[in-house]
């Protein structure tokens, strides 16, 4: 009897021990599948990085800087190529509905749009696409634990607007003096059921060097008169082509208020309010701008010599001028007759062409 027992907990502890590592072998499965997805995100990001260099990042230790904020109206000649196609045609989209298909697949991360309008990005503000599907009530699906929204349900004709950051500073380390975009956030217009004017909803924020090594991808339409004149959108963001009004800047307070210049507490005299605000700002980088490299009249002597050229030889002219007109206004004595019909003894020269 004792050896049947025996027996009995020799066979329960073999299948416990043969069960342990089957489960074990599961998890170490499932872990190794997780970490393996992590590491092909992680991989096309860095194969992009690697494929298609980009632009320089700010360095932290500027010795000057100004953030400005920008409203990019689609609507606008300079940025209607961001708008164009509204619907996807073959690879053919928009930033909008790239944007929206690389968030929607993980590849970068949106921040939430807080209602002071500042960006953060930390781990906190993170946004997930679930979330923003249902609070603008945008049709998707879910098919094997993924999220599918249609090219139809994705509401990129009705994004005409994004708020742009951008950094004006100074580099020192090379001299230069560079505009970099920092952050983007799409704005979503829908008119109301009334038909009044449409409401903006600012969606989220993007990190644009999340978004940046994905912009080699797709081009975008560089003139509306030629449409063989295309560049990629991380030239068109790089080269800074998008046209903006300034809606707010950096001071001293804060690093991301709102100027009262702008109009806040003048609503009588808003719009002229802003617009002076933004074209002081405007002439204070250019006037920093060409006062941080001086006066190149004075600093270049080529540009002196050239400049002083067209003078010297003004005055090279002249004397040439002078000259000739000394040589040409040389007139003969005229002859002095006498009383006796003799002439003088000056004889006149004659220069013309005699006939043969």
């Amino acid at each position: 009897m004792k050896r049947v027992l025996f027996l009995l907990m020799i066979t329960l502890m073999a299948g416990t021990a043969t069960a342990q590592p089957k489960a074990r072998r599961q998890q170490q499965a499932q872990k190794q599948a997780q970490q393996q997805a992590t590491q092909q995100n992680q991989g096309i990001s860095q194969r992009a990085r690697l494929m298609y260099p980009t632009s320089l990042d700010m360095p932290e230790d500027v010795v000057w800087r100004r953030d400005l904020y920008r409203e990019i109206s689609l609507e606008d000649e300079a940025n209607s190529g961001l708008y164009y196609p509204v619907e996807p045609i073959d690879k053919q989209m928009n930033l909008f509905t790239y944007i929206f298909k690389l968030a929607l697949n993980g590849y970068i991360p949106v921040y939430e749009y807080r209602l002071d309008g500042n960006e953060s990005f930390s781990d906190s503000s993170k946004v997930a696409m679930k979330t923003l599907l249902d609070n603008y009530h945008i049709f998707y699906e879910t098919r094997d634990g993924k999220l599918r929204v249609e090219n139809s349900d994705i509401p990129s004709a009705e994004v005409k607007m994004y708020y742009l950051k951008e950094s004006a500073y100074y580099d020192q380390s090379n001299a230069q003096f560079r505009r970099k975009v920092m952050a983007l956030c799409p704005v979503m217009m829908r008119e109301d059921d009334f038909g009044g004017e449409a409401a903006k909803y600012p969606l989220f924020w993007i990190k644009y060097t999340d978004l940046e090594p994905y912009l080699s991808r797709q081009s975008v339409a560089a003139s509306s008169l030629n449409n063989a004149s295309m560049m990629t959108l991380e030239d068109y963001f790089t080269m800074n082509s998008y046209k903006g009004k300034i809606y707010k800047a950096g001071n001293r307070m804060s690093q991301t208020a709102s100027r009262p210049q702008f109009g806040d507490f003048n609503p009588t005299n808003a719009d002229e309010a802003a617009k002076k605000e933004q074209a002081k700002i405007e002439r204070e980088l250019e006037a920093f701008e060409r006062g941080m490299f001086g006066q190149r009249e004075k600093n270049d002597s080529t540009d002196s010599i050239a400049k002083a050229q067209p003078d010297n030889e003004k005055a090279t002219k002249r004397k040439a001028s002078r000259s000739r007109g000394r040589s040409r206004t040389v007139k003969p004595k005229k002859s002095k007759t006498t009383s006796e019909g003799g002439s003088s003894s000056q004889a006149r020269i004659s220069v013309r062409r005699q006939r043969h």
